[in-house]
């Protein structure tokens, strides 16, 4: 059964789910947009267990299209999920790297137990996926997915996004 989904403005920091999707950089150590966002909220504890990643499992850094999970530190979630969406390029097809983003996410979360996911719009900032593809992609992939999440939230940051995601999934 596909999740509830709800598409509303906001910030993804300040939400209350079991788990809330970081669109990282593959470094996991924070940057821009909604990464640096969810570092600097939810505080240390997120980056210290990141840096324990890279020393372990991901010393190359996350692949894009996959997910790891970390402590939410000070953030009202249980968990960050941290993905790494693809860079948009007109001359090759990554379409399926965002939805393997999305859908390794709702992987990672069915392996902790969260029954509620916040996700942004993945790749939709400054790596430059055009909003009314990424929205295409991001409600079909959550709506397609083999998942126990109960709910899902697209938390976005901008009355475009707002709209390009409440266009797809017809709330």
């Amino acid at each position: 059964m596909s999740p509830r989904i709800e598409v509303e403005r906001g910030d993804i920091t300040e939400v209350e789910v079991d788990a809330v999707v970081n669109a990282a950089n593959s470094s996991l150590l924070g940057g821009g947009g909604v990464d640096g966002a969810i570092h600097r909220r939810g505080g240390p504890a997120i980056l210290r267990e990141c840096r324990e990643l890279r020393a372990g499992r991901y010393p190359d850094g996350l692949p894009t299209g996959q997910a790891v999970a970390t402590t939410a530190g000070d953030l009202p979630a249980r968990w960050v999920i941290h993905t790494v969406g693809p860079v948009h390029a007109k001359r090759e097809d990554r379409s399926h790297l965002l939805a393997s983003a999305y859908r390794e996410s709702l992987r990672v979360a069915d392996e902790l137990g969260a029954r509620s996911v916040a996700f942004p719009a993945i790749s939709a900032g400054i790596y430059g996926w055009p909003l009314p593809d990424a929205a295409r992609i991001a409600v079909e992939t959550v709506r397609d997915a083999d998942t126990a999440v109960e709910h899902v939230r697209f938390v976005l940051f901008n009355d475009e996004a707002l709209e390009a995601f409440r266009g797809v999934a017809g709330t």
